[in-house]
């Protein structure tokens, strides 16, 4: 399976395990993502969700077979709309495990977690811009108002990578570990938040975060713009380009 859930001590665990993809994200796992998401806001057993990749990355973003697909159908596909709107709209506290690189969404999804333990080998990069599309995941209203408009505008349209101690820096990661340590790091903090006061966690972090409706609107808003530069003219160079890279 490409993304297993598994439940245990009121944490639910979302991992990607794509590893010989360097968990690249095909749409029916941005749809089982979603579900995980969706059902961990209905279950009450579940307190706080964790998502993790792998010792070996932690996502490379889009399945490049799938962004060539959309470029071609013009826009971003269901599941992908669903699995962000399920993001924002998620009920339940988000903690992520980021090692190795993380690509695109791979980046933008941080901006949704609470808590966001980095190993020490991470690398967040969103290469949008480099591929004449712009941000998604609801990132251009997020990422300026955590990181502040002139590192948001470094990372999301100058394309500078961060590494983990620069996004800790930055105010996107609240923990760097040795890789080793990662797993354990992130898991237990899921675990400390799951064991609070259950409603008034869901009180705070509501009163601290922007209102779901916002995001969600600011997720549609992006998409729309994205459909129109996928057709461009700009955007079919930059990808025969790179797929031209690629082989």
């Amino acid at each position: 399976m490409a993304i297993l859930v598994s439940d245990s001590e009121r944490v639910r665990t979302v991992r990607i395990n794509r590893p010989d993809k360097r968990n690249a994200l095909t749409l029916p796992m941005y749809e089982a993502m979603a579900q995980a998401l969706e059902e961990a806001t209905a279950h009450e057993d579940v307190r706080c969700v964790l998502i993790a990749g792998h010792a070996s990355g932690f996502s490379a973003g889009s399945d490049i077979g799938d962004f060539a697909t959309r470029a071609e159908s013009g826009g971003l596909a269901a599941p992908i709309i669903r699995f962000l709107h399920a993001l924002a709209r998620c009920e339940k506290p988000l903690v992520a495990a980021v090692a190795g690189r993380a690509v695109g969404v791979g980046t933008t999804l941080l901006l949704h977690c609470d808590y966001v333990v980095a190993a020490d080998d991470a690398r967040l990069t969103t290469p949008f811009v480099s591929l004449a599309l712009t941000p998604e995941a609801g990132s251009s209203l997020l990422a300026p108002r955590l990181l502040g408009h002139a590192r948001a505008f470094e990372l999301l349209v100058m394309g500078h990578p961060l590494d983990a101690a620069a996004a800790k820096d930055a105010g996107l990661v609240n923990a760097v570990v040795p890789a080793a340590e990662l797993e354990e790091t992130a898991l237990d903090a899921a675990r400390k938040i799951a064991a609070l006061p259950p409603l008034a966690v869901k009180a705070a972090r509501a009163l601290m975060r922007p209102s779901p409706e916002e995001i969600v609107a600011r997720i549609d808003q992006e998409a729309e713009v994205f459909r129109a530069r996928l057709t461009s003219a700009e955007a079919k160079a930059a990808f025969a380009a790179f797929l031209n890279r690629k082989k």
